[in-house]
């Protein structure tokens, strides 16, 4: 299994960039940069981060001097923030906190560091961080947090709140009064304007005494909602532009784009959205798309780590494969036969790994599913690698290559012609799928094929010429392992032709199970059980119970054929109670067999207080059947 993690060691020959990014902070000499890493999600912006600080510490100046000691990093990631804390809020304190350990360790502009941390305490208080920083900047004061809190004071008191909560409010405004006019003690009249200008001087000055460069990484600002996208770019304007700063912003632009657009709501031009963009990145850089020949490598380094090898020799791997994607354009190769010229004794399993990322690699790159991205490439393996280790705990007995050869299919092929493999395979007498026989043979010799829908298409040629051929393999193992994502249906389970496509399409679009319930009704009760048998299978993964789209299924069923509600009753009972969300009640309270489950689920001391106002409430409504 693979992380999800960015990483400091490059796979993807991205260290180029970086030392490009780097130079370009270097270079500056303390002139402010911004400079924008974009890419799509999961290209490797974060690691190109990661890559980008370890390239700026390891620079060394004329005199000697490490990165480490002229530049101090603070990375920023406003995703882990969001509906926790405001994000300029929060951005203001890492920056504030790291400057004040960076000048213990050295001694020095403590007062300084003391009078930002301050700063930065006096805008919170006033609720300034809360306000867009470009109109504090412009002059146009915010309301400050003695009136916000005073005006709702009076309004809970005027609309019959209670006088007690009116006095909680004023007490509240009394407070942070109180502790904004403490912190600086301002001997003359101060205002949001001045207070902004005060704090960039003060990072200015402190950056100044302490003799360093901050360098501020922010990442997976795409994955924010767009209120906290804009509030993250405010906080960056804030300190955008000031002496010995640099910032490095990781996103989509599009997302930032769609971010700023929804901020900008009603404003139908768009030259808007690119101003304001334009104007936080001063040098916009792309994380470069990978071609075949850097996800075949990608997809080797990945083996070669999960890999019983000593670190020396994956170390050597890696740092030769890197030097060798370097040289691709000049017609060099990274396949299995250069890692096999590095003269390191591979195990038998990763060698037949390497052959499995040599036949795969070429789809991975161009296939519409996946398209090279490293992110989507490493849940693949991932998946691929969960296959195996079932198939080895039950005793299935599954080639690995012919597993990622029908995964591939499964996750990027037309689901019609993924299910109509399954349906051959699962009704002949040795789980062999002949009818793919003349289409691999066709393809495998470059010959033109006769398919037909759902068999068209360049990637169904591509995949059909993939080695192993299938079309003698039986594949009720591959299946069997495979059962998350399509159901093992065989003879014994006497599903009809129609049975077994109403429970395809529930078990993949079970969102839309309600409309086919007309069809469901005619259904004998034998396939219905054996239906309800699977979708609950599924519903088994399950962790929280609100409203998951595999209930909708499942009530779906249980309305066509009343027989089922109980079943469903009884699994739902059965669900560990601190699982259960108050949005299963309306999904549920108006069926009959719902009425007991939710009369345990009332009396239960694990279920939680949401879930039972949830139910007391659709009981005074009347939404519950009885």
């Amino acid at each position: 299994m693979w992380a999800d993690n960015e990483t400091e060691r490059d796979f993807l020959n991205f260290s180029g960039v970086a030392e490009t990014v780097a130079e370009i902070i270097v270079q500056a000499k303390g002139r402010p940069i911004s400079i924008g890493v974009s890419g799509a999600w999961g290209i490797g912006k974060s690691s190109m981060i990661k890559l980008t600080r370890s390239a700026v510490a390891a620079r060394e100046d004329k005199s000697g001097k490490k990165g480490l000691d002229k530049y101090v990093f603070v990375e920023f990631n406003a995703w882990l923030y969001q509906g926790y804390d405001d994000a300029r809020a929060a951005l203001m304190d890492v920056i504030a906190d790291k400057l004040a350990n960076e000048a213990e360790s050295r001694e020095t502009a403590l007062e300084k560091v003391a009078a930002l941390a301050k700063r930065v305490k006096w805008l919170r208080v006033a609720k300034l961080a809360t306000t867009s920083a470009a109109s504090i900047y412009f002059g146009v004061p915010p309301v400050g947090a003695a009136g916000e809190f005073f005006e709702l004071g009076r309004k809970m008191w005027s609309e019959g709140f209670g006088k007690s909560d009116a006095d909680a409010a004023k007490k509240a405004v009394g407070d942070a009064v109180k502790e904004g006019g403490e912190l600086l003690k301002p001997k003359e009249e101060t205002s949001p304007p001045k207070e902004i200008q005060a704090l960039r001087d003060t990072l200015e000055q402190t950056l100044e005494e302490l003799g360093i460069t901050l360098v501020v990484l922010i990442d997976d600002l795409d994955r924010c909602l767009p209120e906290t996208t804009i509030s993250t770019l405010e906080a960056i304007r804030l300190f955008l532009f000031l002496k010995n700063t640099a910032f490095v912003i990781a996103a989509d632009n599009d997302m930032i784009k769609h971010a700023v657009r929804k901020h900008f709501a009603g404003f139908e031009n768009d030259l808007m959205v690119t101003n304001y963009f334009d104007k936080l990145i001063q040098v916009p850089i792309r994380v470069p798309q990978l071609g075949t020949q850097e996800v075949r490598a990608y997809m080797m380094l990945l083996f070669v780590d999960n890999s019983d090898l000593p670190e020396p020799d994956k170390e050597k791997i890696r740092a030769a494969v890197i030097r060798q994607l370097k040289s691709t354009w000049q017609g060099k190769k990274v396949d299995r036969a250069f890692v096999n010229s590095l003269d390191i004794g591979l195990p038998g399993s990763l060698v037949g790994q390497l052959d499995t990322a040599e036949r795969l690699s070429s789809l991975m790159t161009t296939a519409s599913g996946i398209v090279g991205n490293p992110r989507l490439i490493k849940r693949f393996l991932n998946a691929l690698s969960i296959r195996m280790t079932i198939s080895k705990a039950q005793g299935v007995g599954v080639d690995e290559a012919v597993l990622a050869k029908l995964l591939l299919f499964e996750r990027i092929g037309d689901a019609k012609a993924y299910a109509e493999l399954v349906k051959n395979v699962t009704t002949d007498a040795e789980g062999k799928p002949a009818f793919l026989k003349d289409w691999e043979e066709a393809a495998a010799a470059g010959r033109d094929l006769e398919t037909k829908d759902p068999w068209t298409g360049d990637f169904v040629r591509e995949w059909l010429a993939l080695s192993p051929p299938l079309h003698d393999v039986d594949l009720r193992g591959a299946l069997y392992v495979s059962r998350e994502h399509a159901p093992l249906i065989t003879p014994e389970d006497r599903l009809s032709s129609d049975g077994a496509e109403l429970l395809a399409a529930m078990l993949e679009h079970p969102e839309m199970s309600a409309r086919l319930r007309d069809r469901l009704v005619r259904v004998p009760r034998i396939e219905t059980t054996v239906i309800m048998d699977r979708l609950l299978e599924r519903a088994r993964k399950e962790q929280e119970w609100g409203a998951p789209q595999i209930l909708t299924a499942c009530i779906a069923l249980a309305d066509a054929d009343p027989v089922q509600g109980p079943r469903l009753a009884a699994f739902l009972e059965a669900r560990p109670h601190q699982q259960i969300q108050p949005s299963i009640v309306p999904k549920i309270s108006d069926r009959p067999w719902a009425a007991s489950l939710l009369e345990v689920w009332g009396s239960s001391g694990d279920v939680s207080k949401p879930v039972k106002n949830a139910i007391n409430k659709t009981r005074a409504n009347g939404n519950v059947a009885v």
